[in-house]
């Protein structure tokens, strides 16, 4: 193998790559149309609208700003009282306070706590040779949409994820909690039909590796468990670093 020594490539990869280069602030660009952004967001829109000499649509009426907000944030159409009183509301917060209403509702947290549950591989059993039930996957689905209701910032989300059995807890509340949250780790799949104790062992810090970086760095890290990766600049070398963390799980 090549552990400890680097892959000359992966210096190259890191200058030239673009998916390695840091972030910059980009210059927002100046448009003729001075009056429809409302922020520079729209002015990066309307500049590339305008090179191709095309203009905004017009504003959604207020019946289809309801069902495209509702449906957004909620994943779930709007009632008929809420069209009738969105639609008589005329006050200058209306829109406003309908984006309030629907981030308090429960259902913001059930329909944008599926996107990371995705990631983090939940399931409720083992797979994939004999697939062994987890009673209690639903406590860590719980743990994701209380998450997300409660605005509990992405960095601490991830935090408690990886280390939440470690982090200091003020209650018995917090503690259950944050090793709840663990559970981040302990799903995915998990082959009980392996017989040899240490491939098991490895076989799930690999599959802890895999689900952390695709989740987090957006890369298949796993790759260099046999060899540096042939399109990432990742050694074998990083692989066993944190392969080191991750087997004292």
């Amino acid at each position: 193998g090549s552990i400890g020594r680097t892959n000359p490539e992966f210096e190259k990869l890191k200058k030239e790559h673009w998916a390695w280069q840091p972030r910059t602030n980009p210059k927002v660009p100046t448009v003729k149309e001075t009056t429809w952004a409302k922020d520079d967001i729209d002015r990066f829109l309307l500049a590339k609208l305008e090179a191709n000499k095309l203009a905004p649509v017009a504003d959604a009426d207020k019946i289809t700003l309801l069902r495209r907000l509702t449906f957004d944030l909620t994943g779930l159409p709007p009632t008929l009282k809420e069209i009738d009183d969105f639609v008589k509301d005329t006050s200058e917060s209306a829109y406003a306070n309908l984006v309030e209403r629907l981030l308090k509702s429960n259902q913001f947290g059930e329909r944008w706590g599926r996107h990371w549950l995705d990631i983090a591989r939940y399931g409720e059993s083992t797979g994939p040779s004999r697939n062994i039930p987890y009673p209690h996957a639903w406590r860590y689905r719980d743990y994701v949409i209380d998450s997300i209701n409660d605005d509990v910032p992405y960095n601490r989300f991830v935090q408690e994820q990886i280390a939440g059995d470690l982090l200091p807890a003020k209650t018995p509340q917090e503690r259950d909690r944050q090793n709840t949250a663990t559970g981040f780790l302990a799903l995915g799949v998990k082959d009980v039909n392996q017989r040899f104790k240490v491939r098991f062992v490895m076989d799930n810090v690999d599959e802890q590796i895999d689900a952390v970086t695709r989740s987090l760095l957006a890369l298949t890290v796993s790759c260099a468990r046999c060899h540096d990766h042939k399109f990432d600049p990742i050694s074998q070398t990083d692989y066993y670093s944190l392969q080191a963390v991750f087997a004292g799980v």
